[in-house]
């Protein structure tokens, strides 16, 4: 398996586009007549609204329509299925935009005013006026674990004739660790511009990371076929999970759109996106973890408690890394969910994964000290051969090389391992390390080549980029399976109109819609020797033997140019094997014993995630999903004044995210070895990997410069002071 050649890395194909504004985002596309949305929402967390005034913004200039619960068209989808049987959320609740007076949470919208300026728009929202009948609201987690239930989907794993050997164990440990809520919050703003040609084709812009999945969701809202929901995301910028789904006020701004027959554009505030396009959940974990005298595990016992909404269950695998990560012969998890007056989370960077490694990855370097043992080398000897979970070897499993390359380039063996020893000036000096780990998936997707006659290359498929550098990739692999010049290549995505494929998230992207363009390139080779050409020296040319050229042949059978379509998805060897991607992080920080101050000094991070399809992008990923890391470890969560239900602070003021100065030297390596099963280019995923147990490695350090083991993020000086 594996591509032809390997070439030197490429810059990013659409970085131009990026820097120069020629790359339209969703909200710069103008469409003519278009109007202008804006949300008005709720000031209380729970109850009814009993009156809604809207006369004085309808009276308003500009104004073209509002839509409360009064007056909301109706959404075909959205009714109820009348089926007494169907699942209802673990909060007994259902959310239906705009559908009913019954407030859910802090930040519902409850009406939508529309004008043909957005500055019109938003001085008439400023207008409509509502009264409420309060109820009791429920927004603090730790007040409401008695309603925790599990969810439908996860059921309890254990494995083991001993559940209770963390306990007996000689050596022992039990912790708590707790996850804030953290919010997405990229640069692009979430939205929809939708407008309507009759009353059965829709046509849409907007941020998000799956152009079919929003087609699916579109079309069936408003019972209509997909193919007349046509979906338009070329460039987002930055997604996070945010944009894995269409959410309910972009289905209610198409509805006010085929109601108001102009097209209307949604645009969210920087504050509504704390609370309309979901977040990491709130998430308290505790571990139980026992090992023999000489650091060899004997038994985990993982919980983890998080929020869902009342109206919609949301879950997530937080508990999935504890099954399999270490050869450990006893192995319980739980997973719960509780349902709070809040907005639905979703998947963040990460997913739950990153919240459970956190977790386990500290609790995994408390017990090497325990133990009295180095935390790498208690890795090493607690690692596994084979998953323990599926009882399957590994696709690939490079974590020893990788713990050997990173600790190398950190000075690992060099440190002082006695925690609180080490000090330059007044900080105190900590190294720490964790591992990560995220499936490696692969699914379905489809890509068309066309062959122009000039020699270019053209490849398409409804994918989307929301910033890892998707067609880069892509071009990298045509040219690898080709020969082509990069600049005779051309990716088109983010169209709903073209072949199909799934979703970016879950570090799925290069293995799967990689994969289509592998195969449609390598049929497109064959095509080619069929009708006696090649390609061959950066272009295409007639074989041995043959003289007719690639315009020649195309003119000869009447064809403007050679189209090849293909779909790939995964065999056999998706069940024979065990497929991760994995990470090593490393990172070195500084204590100011003082005032409690954290500093990232450096970081050097490993992946071990297949052949790397493009190192320049890769390493991109990698450096991203750091910072991403730091604000987890130090800086990002969300805070909620459970008096009112609501987020203190919902601005990015106020809610810190990592800038510069917070984000040290990234050292980034590659084991760069093909996987042998996961696809043909022998890659795996790499987005996840990037960010999932980073802030272990963070808190570990911690612990390693001042003796203080701080299981509450973020860590802020607060809790280093009082620890």
């Amino acid at each position: 398996m594996g591509t032809d050649k390997k070439s030197e890395p490429l810059n990013r194909v659409d970085g131009r586009a990026k820097v120069t504004g020629k790359a339209k985002y969703f909200a710069e596309f103008d469409i003519p007549g278009v109007t202008y949305c804006v949300m008005v929402t709720s000031t209380i967390t729970r109850g009814t609204i009993n009156t809604i005034n809207t006369k004085n913004a309808e009276r308003a200039p500009g104004v073209l329509g509002i839509f409360t619960h009064l007056n909301m068209p109706v959404i075909p989808g959205w009714a109820e299925p009348g089926n007494p049987n169907a699942k209802q959320p673990a909060g007994g609740e259902k959310y239906r935009m705009l559908g009913s007076n019954k407030i859910l949470f802090n930040g519902q919208p409850i009406a939508l005013v529309i004008a043909n300026t957005l500055e019109r728009a938003q001085y008439a929202a400023s207008l409509v006026t509502a009264t409420y009948s309060k109820a009791d609201h429920q927004t603090d987690l730790l007040k409401n674990t008695q309603k925790a239930a599990m969810p439908g989907r996860f059921g309890d794993y254990s494995r083991g004739d001993d559940k209770e050997a963390y306990k007996t164990a000689a050596v022992t440990i039990a912790a708590d660790y707790t996850i804030p809520i953290e919010v997405h919050q990229p640069m692009e703003l979430s939205g929809i511009l939708a407008f309507w040609e009759g009353e059965d084709k829709l046509t849409v812009y907007a941020k998000t990371q799956g152009v079919k999945a929003t087609q699916r969701t579109l079309a069936g809202a408003f019972k209509i076929p997909e193919k007349n929901v046509q979906v338009h995301s070329e460039f987002v910028g930055g997604g996070f999970g945010m944009g894995l789904r269409a959410w309910p006020q972009e289905v209610a701004v198409a509805a006010a759109s085929r109601q108001l027959k102009k097209p209307v554009k949604l645009v969210m505030t920087r504050e509504q996106m704390f609370t309309l396009v979901g977040h990491r959940p709130y998430t308290i974990q505790h571990i139980g973890m026992g090992a023999d005298k000489d650091g060899q595990l004997l038994g985990i016992y993982h919980e983890a408690t998080g929020e869902t909404a009342s109206y919609e269950d949301f879950t997530e695998g937080t508990v999935a890394m504890t099954r399999f990560m270490y050869a450990c012969p006893n192995v319980t998890t739980k997973y719960r969910i509780v349902p709070l007056d809040r907005g639905v989370p979703i998947w963040m960077r990460g997913p739950g994964e990153a919240t459970g490694a956190f977790a386990l990855e500290s609790a995994i370097d408390e017990m090497a000290y325990k133990v009295n043992m180095d935390p790498l080398a208690f890795r090493v000897k607690n690692f596994t051969e084979i998953d323990p979970e599926k009882n399957k070897p590994f696709s690939s499993n490079n974590l020893k090389e990788a713990y050997q390359l990173g600790s190398e380039k950190i000075g690992w063996d060099k440190r002082n391992p006695v925690p609180g020893a080490t000090k330059e000036g007044e900080w105190l000096v900590g190294y720490g390390m964790s591992t990560g780990v995220f499936g490696a998936h692969r699914g379905e997707s489809a890509c068309r080549a066309q062959l122009n006659p000039d020699g270019t290359l053209v490849l398409q498929s409804a994918t989307s980029d929301i910033g890892p550098g998707t067609s880069t990739a892509m071009v990298q692999i045509a040219h690898e399976v080709t020969g082509l010049p990069v600049n005779k290549i051309k990716f088109e995505l983010g169209d709903a109109s073209l072949p199909p494929s799934g979703s970016q998230g879950g570090s799925a992207t290069v293995s799967s819609v990689g994969s289509a363009v592998f195969d449609v390139c390598t049929a497109l080779k064959a095509l080619l020797a069929e009708n006696g050409l090649a390609f061959e020296a950066a272009t295409v040319q007639p074989v041995i033997g043959k003289s007719a050229t690639l315009k020649q042949v195309l003119t000869a059978q009447n064809k403007p140019f050679f189209e090849v379509t293909k779909s790939s998805k995964g065999g056999a060897e998706q069940e024979k094997y065990s497929m991760y991607s994995f990470s090593i992080h490393f990172a070195e920080v500084r204590v100011h014993p003082g005032t409690g101050v954290v500093r990232v000094k450096r970081v050097v991070t490993v992946a071990d995630s297949g052949r790397i399809v493009s190192p320049k992008t890769a390493a991109s990923q990698m450096i991203g999903g750091v910072t991403g890391g730091i604000g987890m470890a130090l800086m990002e969560e969300g805070v909620i004044d459970h008096r009112y239900g609501r987020l203190v602070n919902n601005n990015l003021a106020d809610y810190h995210v990592p800038v510069s100065a917070d984000v040290p030297h990234i050292e980034t390596i590659f084991i760069d070895k093909p996987d042998p099963y996961s696809n043909p280019m022998g890659s795996k995923g790499m987005g996840e990997i990037a960010l999932i147990g980073f802030s272990a490695a963070v808190a570990n350090a911690v612990y390693h410069a001042t003796g203080k083991r701080i299981r509450e993020l973020p860590i802020t000086p607060d809790k280093i002071l009082s620890a």
